[in-house]
């Protein structure tokens, strides 16, 4: 898609695209993102963060002294600008702006769900702590099918409310909705960093699902978005409970999002990166992040997400982020792979196919692979910008993968699981 914003930094102009998409299920107003940027200077994250924050605080303050609708739409908004304002601030984990905006943008989104209905606030069980998220309830008695979603590097539970959500619950579909290690609220709550063996992190999160009897156990899928297009396959890898996977958008190696900038074949870099010292690679790091606002934003928020505190420790960590070495070709559930042709960071280049199509590539179970093309005006990472068609088309393939069970069936008590503990 044409840069509309931010014509030199494309990491700026898909972050404002991210948040225009959410206006489809309204997390945004056009208008107030366009104004909202007018105020931002390129590659300033402070005048980022400013910009955000203003906005994030002048509509949460209208919204409090609005009617229950007007204010639902408003806190919805106020909170997808508020977890703008601290999104490129990660750097420095101590900076005491990303704990303001963070906890307002929550208390926002969880002020807005309190004017909606059937949507409430869960703690999952996870190990000696708990996980944040939300469950959709749909309507009706019959137990119904479930899709359990999560998001990837940098995106939140709050977040998925917008990504599909309230789109699967108004179809018919419970829907929950969860922050794991690594990602939003278990990061900055709890300081959980992430973990690449995602079955440990699903396992529980089903074990809490399947608690509930309105849950029909033969019908959950789980969605992953962004790098979630990696960790939702890795679980299913392992976790026999699932009838199916979403992967938005296919990963079949996370690791490629940064290291094409470093010019080193996969098996020079591991090795390098694992090193106690690496003077020459810590320099190439430097470059990349001097050249690319992508990988300058990757580095200093994968040092948080991650809980490390070097680039090259950080680069060590992602390259164990992948669903290689025969782990795709155990997933056996029916398996959605979605693409996005012009991905910022999973795109295909001269010498290699695009991650989702390597994920693809590697299934042995049932399988469809969904590509987002430019003309649809869905060709971005996750499709920001047209969610409305996005949702659309992975709940028909969900309809399809997990048509309705019979009238009448028996439901059986999960067995509880033991899970490893957090890395």
């Amino acid at each position: 898609m044409k840069q509309l914003l931010f014509h030199d930094d494309v990491q700026f102009w898909f972050e404002t695209l991210r948040v225009i998409g959410h206006a489809s299920y309204g997390g945004a107003d056009f208008g107030e993102v366009v104004a909202t940027a007018s105020q931002i200077t390129a590659g300033d994250y402070d005048s980022w963060h400013d910009a955000w924050l203003a906005t994030a605080e002048r509509v949460e303050a209208e919204a409090r002294a609005a009617h229950p609708i007007s204010a639902r739409d408003g806190f919805l908004r106020a909170s997808t600008y508020y977890r703008s304002a601290e999104f490129f601030l990660h750097g420095n984990p101590d900076d005491p702006r990303i704990e303001h905006a963070f906890t307002r943008g929550v208390a926002c989104f969880r002020s807005a769900i309190a004017h909606l209905a059937a949507v409430e606030p869960v703690e999952i069980p996870y190990g000696e702590t708990t996980l944040s998220g939300y469950f959709y309830r749909a309507s009706g008695e019959r137990p119904k099918p479930t899709l359990v979603m999560h998001n990837g590097f940098d995106g939140s539970a709050e977040e998925l409310h917008f990504f599909g959500a309230v789109g699967g619950q108004e179809r018919g579909y419970h829907v929950l909705t969860f922050d794991g290690p690594g990602q939003a609220t278990a990061i900055h709550r709890d300081k959980l960093p992430f973990r690449p063996d995602w079955e440990n992190v699903v396992g529980p999160v089903l074990d809490f699902l399947l608690t509930d009897r309105s849950v029909d156990p033969a019908r959950i899928a789980l969605l992953g978005l962004s790098l979630g297009g990696m960790l939702a396959p890795r679980a299913a890898a392992f976790e026999t409970r699932l009838a199916a996977v979403v992967a938005v958008d296919g990963v079949y190696d996370g690791s490629t999002a940064i290291t094409t900038f470093l010019e080193l074949d996969r098996v020079e870099i591991s090795r390098r990166a694992n090193a106690d010292h690496d003077e020459e690679l810590d320099e190439l790091i430097a470059a990349a992040r001097d050249d690319s606002p992508v990988i300058r934003w990757a580095y200093g928020h994968g040092r948080y997400a991650m809980g490390v505190q070097t680039d090259r420790q950080f680069l060590a960590a992602l390259l164990k982020y992948n669903v290689m070495d025969g782990i795709a070709e155990q997933i056996t559930c029916p398996v959605l792979v979605c693409e996005a042709a012009e991905d910022l960071f999973f795109a295909a280049d001269e010498s290699r196919e695009s991650e989702p199509r390597r994920l693809y590539d590697h299934l042995t179970a049932p399988k469809k692979l969904l590509t987002f093309t430019a003309t649809e005006g869905a060709a971005e990472h996750c499709h920001s910008g047209a969610q409305r068609l996005a949702v659309g088309r992975i709940f028909d393939w969900l309809d399809d993968t997990m048509p309705p069970r019979p009238e009448h069936y028996s439901w059986h008590p999960p067995k509880a699981a033991s899970w490893p503990a957090a890395n």
